[in-house]
């Protein structure tokens, strides 16, 4: 295993990043994507590659995020709310302030008993990715192709599932389509090791940045200047960067939702950027190509690309398979991002302040990020190419090739098994 951890780590430092990460620029000007793993999907085109002459679309395999959601715990709204409703009945709001308060009022109200669950937006995310894979690959969907369909356990991934196959199924009712959702898939679907478990539970490195991206960088007391009116009651009474936290949070998330508020006129933009550093540090240091974890999270989808390589392995040898969908978190997606070495998953950075020109969350795990594998055959000679979607966008593999963005079926099976053996 520690000379397998050590071969991920070398290979990432090896190769050139390909990388369309947002530029600070963009990241100052456009709120959305300071949201990190909370950006809705922003997909509305597939990028689609006309394969070599000859060579036909004959089966899919996909791993994809459940779609947008409310976030995870009610307390991550009622929490904050709580802070000005104590606030306002002790008169230490400002103007701004009573307004944030009557605005948190209406967005708790909207989340209540929805944490954590999928809403409208994450469903229409899910059939749009859908009706784009249907249009542009139909010959994988003809008559009564078999589609295999798995989710996590979690209650948002089998909605997105569903969402998923129903829009397929619209598209041709005749598609035979098995989903389940199941324990017994979970050691692939949804897997993390044990020396992961430990690293997590001991490190205390993305909290030690966490800490610094918001006192010394974001710093608070602005914020709590135009929200309180004394500054005396919220250092005695709240912690101000886990207020501007939480109010950030909420603010970022706001966009896969209804109710059609928003707290992102409390922040500067250079505050939202530094607080979009704290996640994006702590996203890529958990579960990316981060050489503080040794490789230990992108070694939690080794199940995982086991059980794509292996089912891919029996469609192209003819079980009858046309398509295996899995639907999971993002937990899953971005360690096997940089498990498969996608093009802007490759980074090996150590320095907080430079994470973000290497990585981006939003460009990784935005909400219903998916990595599709789609498989062609030669109608003559019956040679199998492949080419590689990141959120629909056609990324290079360290595998060389002569018919980019498709590579040779055998060379991608070859290189990620070795990946894995060592």
């Amino acid at each position: 295993m520690k000379k397998f951890l050590t071969a991920l780590v070398l290979l990432f430092s090896f190769f050139t990043l390909f990388a369309q990460i947002p530029s600070k620029k963009e990241l100052l000007s456009t709120p959305e994507l300071t949201a990190a793993f909370l950006y809705a999907y922003p997909v509305t085109v597939a990028e689609n590659t006309p394969a070599p002459k000859g060579y036909i679309p004959f089966y899919i395999s996909h791993y994809g995020r459940h779609g947008s959601r409310w976030l995870t715990s009610d307390g991550d709204y009622v929490n904050i709310y709580e802070v000005f409703n104590k606030a306002y009945s002790d008169s230490v709001l400002t103007p701004l302030g009573k307004d944030v308060r009557r605005r948190l009022a209406i967005i708790c109200e909207d989340a209540r008993g929805r944490s954590g669950d999928l809403t409208s937006l994450g469903v229409r995310q899910h059939r749009a990715i859908a009706e784009r894979m249907y249009k542009n690959y139909p010959q994988v969907f003809a008559g009564d192709a078999k589609i295999d369909a798995k989710s996590t356990t979690v209650i948002r991934c089998i909605l997105s599932m569903d969402a998923f196959c129903e829009k397929l199924k619209e598209e041709n009712p005749d598609l035979e389509i098995t989903r389940q959702a199941s324990q017994r898939y979970m050691y692939y679907m949804n897997h993390t090791g044990k020396e992961y478990e430990r690293w997590i539970r001991d490190t205390t490195l993305a909290w030690r940045a966490n800490y610094r991206f918001l006192h010394e960088l974001a710093n608070p007391e602005r914020l709590m200047s135009v929200l309180f009116t004394n500054p005396g009651y919220c250092k005695e009474n709240m912690s101000s960067a886990a207020v501007m936290s939480g109010l950030f949070q909420i603010a970022s998330d706001m966009q896969n939702v209804d109710p059609g508020l928003s707290l992102y006129d409390l922040f500067t933009p250079r505050e939202m950027f530094d607080l979009w550093q704290a996640m994006n540090y702590r996203y890529y240091v958990t579960l990316s190509t981060s050489p503080e974890s040794g490789g230990l999270a992108v070694a939690n989808a080794i199940n995982l690309l086991t059980d794509i390589l292996d089912k891919a392995h029996e469609a192209v040898n003819g079980n009858g398979t046309a398509a295996n969908l899995r639907f999971g978190h993002d937990g899953n997606i971005t360690p096997l991002a940089g498990l498969m070495q996608l093009d802007d998953n490759r980074s090996s950075e150590k320095d907080p302040l430079k994470i973000y020109t290497v990585w981006n969350a939003s460009v990784c795990t935005p909400k219903a990020s998916n990595i599709q594998l789609v498989f062609f055959r030669h109608k003559k000679n019956k040679d199998v190419i492949v080419k590689i979607l990141h959120n629909e966008r056609e990324v290079s593999i360290p595998v060389e090739t002569d018919i980019y963005p498709y590579y040779h079926w055998q060379d991608v099976e070859c290189f990620y098994r070795e990946v894995m053996e060592k």
